[in-house]
């Protein structure tokens, strides 16, 4: 079973639909080569000067480099893709409101193996979250071809709706092969795992995940990027980072003020509400 393939011009409930029937989805050619070559100018020397993994599940052959609001003006557009965000808040939708969870260019590198397979939301201390309730709805865009020679991510279809600790075999895994610019969309929920690269060039995804706002972020926005450059970042980007309340009332400052007037004071709403 390969995994689906969607057009950049399918709506946002085509590709939801996928997600919660399949657990993944690829939507081809997403984004245009010429954001995707300036993402990858602007990661290139972040990517250089990080370390590889310190363990066998990060990959010991494997850079991931995160702060990519921070880093690469480019990568916010793919942060904000209309496709993206809406989406994440169909698949989300039983939640008040989500944000952003994790930006990170994963390069595996040649010799990599593959990645034990995993979900997600394990992130979340292993809570065992009841498999109707998604909390993540996440991306990984190709900014290299992926192909399984070099390392596609590996899908296991339908195991969003699987119970956890599952013990799945690579055989019961389909790669996520795709072009470059395009966008693979998956659920916090489904079992997953990056390819052994056994090509002679390193594969490089940018993974940007969202999550219900009531739960923590898996990279903290707040300090990966620096109080200097969030004042410069539109409101609506800001928002989706986490300058926001979860929910009805998490996340406020002091006197109950909304959390961007710590960056762009005089424009938060007063009191809660939404």
């Amino acid at each position: 079973m390969a995994l689906a393939h969607l057009s950049r011009t399918d709506p946002a409930e085509a590709v939801a639909e996928a997600v919660a029937a399949e657990g993944a989805v690829i939507v081809d050619r997403l984004a245009p080569p010429e954001l995707m070559d300036r993402v990858e100018e602007e990661l290139r020397p972040w990517l250089a000067e990080t370390p590889a993994g310190p363990d066998e599940f990060s990959g010991r052959l494997t850079r991931r480099t995160g702060a990519l609001i921070a880093r690469s003006p480019a990568s916010r557009e793919l942060v904000m893709h209309p496709l993206a965000l809406d989406t994440t808040a169909l698949v989300l939708a039983h939640a008040t409101n989500f944000q952003l969870h994790l930006t990170q260019a994963i390069a595996i590198g040649p010799g990599q193996g593959a990645q034990p397979l995993h979900r997600d939301r394990w992130a979340f201390d292993f809570f065992p979250f009841p498999n109707a309730y998604e909390v993540q709805c996440n991306t990984i865009w190709a900014l290299t071809d992926f192909t399984e020679q070099n390392g596609a991510t590996r899908v296991v279809p339908r195991s969003n709706q699987a119970e956890d600790g599952v013990a799945f075999e690579a055989s019961d895994t389909v790669p996520a092969e795709m072009e470059r610019g395009s966008a693979l969309f998956y659920s916090g929920s489904v079992y997953h795992g990056g390819g052994a690269n056994q090509s002679d060039t390193t594969r490089i995804g940018v993974n940007i995940t969202y999550n219900v706002a009531w739960l923590r972020q898996e990279e903290n926005q707040y300090i990966s990027v620096p109080k200097e450059v969030a004042e410069t970042l539109p409101v609506d980007l800001l928002r989706v980072m986490g300058y926001a309340r979860g929910a009805y009332a998490l996340g406020y400052i002091d006197d109950l003020r909304d959390p961007i007037e710590a960056v762009r004071p005089g424009i938060g709403s007063m009191g809660f509400g939404r």
